[in-house]
């Protein structure tokens, strides 16, 4: 078993009959989702709020009920995955391209629960590039504004063509030296004219969950 699936599996066991549960997205969180439709069949009574087209599709599948914002406002617990993940828990998220959701529902949580392999941890963030999601207008400009804090945007593609989000949007994936304050630089770029939101999460997740060589480690602040 590799070890993104010893971390995912080792959630679960924080989901409790009556839990409203955001539900990540990636292929760490997969494995989770698998687990979980396991626990549901079982008998296990929650709901989960998928935060991606490919998370609410695979949990239909698994049979794990799913509400939404509409119905519920309270999310007891969300777990979720990360590029990447450092020392005081800031995480760098978005590769999947689904920032946006992940952060409302992941923000909207009592608690965060980050599942991920030891190669996402890193003593500083900014290894794997940045992504930011922009409205299609003007995008241009608004990478022209992005640049100016020091990196390299480029929209991202899919199968030869601009990437869109599931929300309509663009992804620019930004490639920075080194973000050593990632609070900071989130807030100077979510003020940004044309900016919807970025992949970086500071000081939200409660606790990693982190596999190394088959073992499960608890990172915490």
């Amino acid at each position: 078993m590799e070890d993104k699936q010893i971390a995912a599996e080792a959630s679960v066991k924080y989901i409790r009959d009556g839990m409203i549960v955001g539900l990540g997205s990636g292929s760490t969180v997969n494995y989770m989702l698998r687990k979980l439709g396991e626990r549901v069949q079982q008998g296990l009574q929650i709901k989960g709020i998928p935060t991606s087209v490919k998370t609410e599709k695979l949990a239909k599948e698994l049979g794990i009920p799913l509400t939404d914002f509409s119905e519920t406002k309270q999310i007891d617990l969300a777990i979720d995955g990360a590029d990447e993940v450092d020392s005081s828990l800031n995480l760098l998220k978005g590769g999947g391209g689904s920032l946006v959701r992940e952060k409302i529902v992941d923000q909207a949580a009592d608690e965060l629960i980050i599942i991920a392999d030891s190669s996402k941890v890193k003593s500083v963030l900014g290894n794997f590039p940045l992504p930011v999601e922009v409205v299609p207008f003007g995008y241009e400009k608004t990478m022209e504004y992005i640049a100016a804090f020091g990196c390299t945007p480029e929209p991202r593609e899919k199968d030869g063509r601009v990437f869109i989000s599931d929300n309509g949007n663009y992804i620019l994936d930004c490639k920075f030296d080194l973000i050593e304050n990632p609070v900071t630089l989130h807030e100077q770029l979510k003020s940004l004219t044309g900016v919807v939101e970025t992949g970086l999460f500071p000081e939200m997740a409660s606790k990693v969950i982190l596999a190394r060589e088959g073992k499960v480690e608890i990172l915490s602040k």
